[in-house]
Formats: structure tokens, sequence, C-alpha cells
């Protein structure tokens, strides 16, 4: 089950929002999202949810043994070497075998659990926080299962730490339906109506030969794919932010406008921020950070960015993508390059194109198809009849307009404006999403649903 599917929207939430009013007392309502978690999961991966309750159960009985100091290191290795062997029997063990060893496939058949690199991930912060902060992670199985199991991170995240989520289990605030609501429909806006579009051009760029692409056709693909994946994404995250504050839970930002980034050291400050924070305190830190010198600060980011690429899945692409942002994190750490020291305006487009670049390996089938695109990029010129009709059936007026749409929403407007509030602008904002929700509901009826970019990792 997705966020933007309309059983989801017209009956589960619905339903669950309404039980969830009726019960009385925090732990009556604990008991529904759980129940509630886990049923959304059967929708999405029946098979799965078998591993989900086994991993949950095995996590936290090693959690348990964590907080024993005596043994607490090798309690912490085997728990979090069992989590990564599973994460990589499902995401990685053909393309190691075919694609690393050249040796044949399994073919199991077997898919990997939804949100699997997601709450493997949640696991592994619950287990060294345990090391780290006993305290933190107090509670039992149960609240741990509905950690793992919250239904709006469920799916891809943010990832949140358990001790954060603990806390509100029995402290939340009241009076965040409406907020929560409007933005989950925000959410829904940028999925249904901007990302939606968008990948329809996107699809038609990256599905032609490479014969077929010229600079014209090859920027399109890529400037479209560099929105898709933002208004795809930070659609999700704001409906995965929305739906937990319509049931009391507050969740950091994920995204704070990317695309106006300076560098790429800015870029990930700003893109995807619950999995930058997890990878520079589970892994970047632990390697010695920025505290071992400018040679070392940059291997370890070089490392960070390596994993980073592994962990969206199994494809030489995603490594590419990873060691692409990685080695200019650390020529920006060594000072080879140095965008503070440029002018600003030059700082933004070398960040912007850079990004373009790497999403453009990253949205492609093979690396090779990533290689030949960034190439009729800068040298497409042999323009043909076919080329022509192709690019002028892609800019109708609407496809037009969701482009110049969300290139303008990119933009940190409210920043700009100021944060001054007047009476009429609350009453405008639920209005105008009330307009919102009801495309969204046209758009839905007349089909085409495409599945979340992040809900593949």
């Amino acid at each position: 089950m997705s966020f933007d599917a309309l059983f989801f929207i017209s009956c589960f939430l619905p339903v669950t929002a309404a039980l969830y009013a009726l019960i009385p007392g925090i732990q009556g309502k604990n008991s529904l999202l759980l129940i509630a978690g886990l049923v959304f999961y059967c929708f999405g991966s029946l098979q799965g949810l078998l591993i989900l309750l086994l991993v949950s159960l095995g996590n936290y009985l090693m959690g348990l043994a964590i907080r024993r100091k005596p043994t607490a290191k090798v309690w912490l290795v085997l728990a979090v070497a069992a989590n990564l062997a599973l994460l990589g029997f499902y995401k990685y063990l053909d393309f190691l075998l075919g694609g690393v060893l050249g040796l044949p496939q399994l073919q199991l058949g077997l898919a990997a659990p939804m949100g699997i690199s997601f709450f493997t991930f949640k696991s592994i912060s619950y287990l060294v926080d345990a090391k780290r902060n006993p305290e933190e992670i107090a509670g039992g199985f149960l609240d741990f299962l509905l950690y793992i199991s919250f239904f709006p991170q469920i799916t891809a995240g943010p990832i949140v730490r358990f001790g954060d989520f603990r806390r509100q289990l029995t402290q939340r605030t009241g009076g965040t339906f409406a907020p929560g609501l409007r933005r989950f429909v925000v959410g829904l806006g940028k999925k249904i109506l901007l990302a939606g579009g968008l990948a329809k051009i996107v699809d038609a760029v990256f599905t032609l030969d490479a014969a077929g692409l010229d600079i014209r056709l090859a920027w399109l693909g890529a400037v479209g794919y560099l929105l898709q994946i933002y208004f795809d994404f930070s659609g999700y995250s704001d409906m995965a932010i929305g739906l937990g504050q319509m049931f009391g839970f507050q969740t950091a930002e994920n995204f704070r406008y990317p695309y106006i980034a300076a560098s790429i050291t800015d870029f990930w400050r700003r893109w995807h921020i619950s999995l930058s924070a997890w990878f520079r305190d589970y892994v970047y830190i632990p390697l010695g950070g920025s505290r071992r010198g400018k040679a070392r600060t940059a291997w370890n980011k070089l490392a960070v960015f390596l994993l980073c690429g592994l962990w969206h899945g199994a494809a030489w692409t995603f490594l590419l993508w990873g060691v692409w942002h990685g080695l200019l994190s650390a020529m920006e750490s060594l000072g080879w390059l140095n965008p503070k020291k440029w002018p600003k305006a030059l700082g933004h487009i070398y960040t912007l194109l850079a990004v373009c670049l790497g999403f453009v390996v990253f949205r492609a089938e093979s690396a090779a198809q990533g290689l030949a695109v960034i190439g009729a990029m800068f040298a497409g010129f042999s323009f043909t009849a076919s080329g022509t009709v192709v690019l002028y059936g892609l800019l109708t007026w609407e496809n037009l307009w969701i482009l110049l749409g969300s290139a303008a929403l990119c933009l940190p407007w409210r920043v700009w404006i100021g944060k001054r509030e007047w009476k009429w602008m609350e009453p405008a904002a639920y209005l105008l999403c009330t307009v919102l929700f009801a495309l969204c509901l046209v758009k839905l009826a007349a089909g085409g649903f495409a599945p979340f970019i992040y809900a593949q990792f």
C-alpha cells in the first residue's frame, strides 16, 4: 500500500484516524498504531511481515544483551553483522555473484521485504545507542515493534532514532491533526501533480536509444529527473511527517531547499537529512570524522558516500553515484574545490550541475546509459527529425507548466518573503489545500499510478 493509493486515502487512513480519536488512553492509541502499522505492512509485503517481526524481536533481544556492559561490544558487533547480512542477502547477493564475481546468480525469487534498508538502519541505530546511551532505549518489545513498524515511516523513512520516538509514546502533542493533514495534502500534491507529470517526461527520454538522444532531449531528461526525484521524495517526506503529526508525533524535517545549496557539502546538509545524519553519527564520526587531518577526512567522506551508494541498491549506477558525490565532497574537504571562495552564483551553478549529473547516472538503467546521456548533454549536436518529433511531443503546455512550476517551487519563497503571519493566511492555506486535494483525487481517478522512487530502497 502506498500513501497516494486511493484505498489508503479513502479507507485505511480515515478508519485509523477515527479509531484513534475514539480509543481512550495513550496505551490504547499506541496499540492501535501498532496494529495499523502491521496491517499497512501486510498490504505492501505480506511475505515480509514474518521477517519484520523476527528482525524486530531479534534486535530487541540483542539490545537487552548489549545493555549488559561486560559483553556489550561483542553483542553489538554480532547484532550489526546480522542486520547487514540480512540486508546483503536480499539486496546484494545476486549482484555480488553475477555483477562482480561473474558467477551464476541464485535466482531464488525472494523479493526484498518492503522498507528493509530503512528498518535495518533504524535497528542498527537502536543497537549502537543501546551501547552508548542505555537509558535512551528503555522500553518494552511492543514499544520497539511500534518504532520499527510505525506506518508513516516504514516505507521510506525518515530515519528516526528510538530515543526520540520513545519519548513521544507517552507525551504527545495535541491539536496537530489539522496541520498534519494539511502537510499530508501538500506532499500528495507534490507526488501526484508534479513528480507524476515529470515522470512521464523523464521516462520518455530514458527509454530512447542512445542514438536517438541529442543535447535537447538529454538536458530535458536530466533536469526533469532532478526535479522529479526531489518532488517525489520530499513529497513522500511531507506525507510521512504530516501523518505523524496527525497522530501527535513530531518528526524532524528531511529536506531543506537542497537545490539552493552552494556546495556538495551544503547539499547533503539539506538533502535526505535523516540519512545524512545517520551516516554522520554511525559511520563518519566512528571512522574519525574530521579529527585526524584533511587527508583522513577526505577518505572518511569517500568511504561514507561509497556506502551510501551501496545502500541505495545493488547496481553499478548507485555505486558510481556514491563515488561521484564522495570524490566531490573529499575534494571540498581538501580545498581542491572551495566553493566558499567563489562568487555565490558560481557555487550554486557548480552544485546544481554536479547533482544533476549524479542523478543522471542514478536514474539510468545501466552505467553505459548514464554515460551516454551525459555525453549527449555536452556533445549531442546531431539533431534528427525523429528527435525533434519526440521533443515537441514532450513539450506540451501541460508539461511546460509542470517543469516551470516545479523549478519555481524548489526555491525558498517562504524564507524570502519572511515569516510574518496575517490572519487570512491560515484559512487561505486550508482552502488551497482543499482545492489541491480535489485535484489530486481527479488525477488519481484518471489512473497512471507511479510508485515512490525511494520505496524501492
